[in-house]
């Protein structure tokens, strides 16, 4: 049994895509979709660049759904990719609109309206420079927890955003707190890594971004998806379109459960993950937190080849 898995932002690069873009129709007119619907050439960042453009949250998100459209559109209709073993789809925060693009819940257009807005009011949504984001590295999630229960009288937000693999979470709020919160685990000898992010995501902070993004999910038509959704709040398959829009709004401060979500999904039966886009992030934690499972990554048209080849064994 196989998942497909769309990646989030901070797999973006300059130049991601080109190889599909050059060789394939189809690419080319998903570009320029997306460049009218957006009515700037958003294609034209992801292609060339500035790197400071692509990495505007804004720019960014709308960006990796472009490119992993793309793949899978080249997988479905220049290779004939059957994707009927597949069982699950699953994407990591904005990859989840990906997903539901792919499976036919979601027209491309309106997720790409939806991620532009959701980029903006996410960005403003914390004056820059008053979140923070830091990696806590070798900890379990319940040790991390009770840590910052032992903190919670201190003032400000420190939460966890993403639950994304064993012994990697990401930890998300307001700047002083977080460098507080980063000093304790100093003083435990537990390795943390600050990221390069433009505000705090998926914590409670984000509550005035879910605020404006509500209206404007709810007036977005969803269909009832081909696929099961696993969902990043829930880490449990969705289907009900009434039910995804709801999530999608609490995703946007609520903590990304993609272990807990891959988890599921082995016991359901997935033994093979395969992550189509920019980047091998997704697979990375997939092989930190499983055992005994195949991971694939497709991201140029040599992997696909290969994969193609795996894939009929």
């Amino acid at each position: 049994m196989y998942a497909l898995l769309f990646p989030g932002q901070g797999s973006q690069l300059v130049g991601m895509g080109v190889e599909f873009y050059n060789n394939f129709e189809i690419v080319k007119k998903i570009f320029k979709d997306a460049d009218e619907k957006l009515n700037f050439p958003i294609s034209k960042i992801i292609l060339e660049g500035p790197e400071d453009k692509l990495q505007l949250t804004r720019n960014t998100q709308p960006a990796i759904l472009t490119v992993s459209y793309s793949i899978f559109r080249v997988l479905k209709d220049e290779f004939n990719f059957d994707f009927n073993l597949f069982k699950y789809f699953a994407g990591h925060s904005l990859g989840e609109y990906s997903a539901l693009v792919c499976s036919n819940s979601l027209n491309f257009k309106d997720a790409l309206y939806l991620l532009h807005e959701r980029g903006k009011a996410m960005q403003e949504a914390v004056p820059v420079g008053k979140g923070s984001m830091i990696a806590v590295l070798g900890m379990k999630l319940d040790e991390i927890l009770d840590l910052l229960k032992s903190k919670k009288e201190d003032k400000g937000v420190c939460e966890i955003a993403n639950d994304n693999a064993n012994g990697q979470v990401i930890i998300s709020g307001n700047k002083e707190k977080v460098e507080l919160f980063q000093s304790l685990l100093r003083e435990k000898k537990i390795k943390s890594i600050p990221l390069k992010v433009s505000a705090p995501f998926h914590c409670s902070l984000m509550k005035t971004a879910a605020d404006i993004m509500k209206d404007k999910i709810n007036n977005t038509r969803f269909n009832k998806p081909l696929y099961e959704i696993v969902n990043n709040v829930t880490a449990y398959p969705e289907l009900n379109p009434d039910k995804i829009k709801r999530l999608l709004v609490d995703q946007i401060f609520s903590t990304v459960k993609w272990r807990q979500s891959i988890i599921n999904m082995q016991r359901e039966g997935v033994k093979n993950y395969v992550e189509i886009g920019p980047g091998k992030a997704l697979i990375g934690m997939v092989k930190r937190t499983l055992k005994d499972v195949n991971c694939f990554s497709i991201n140029s048209i040599t992997d696909i080849k290969n994969f193609k080849h795996e894939f009929k064994k």
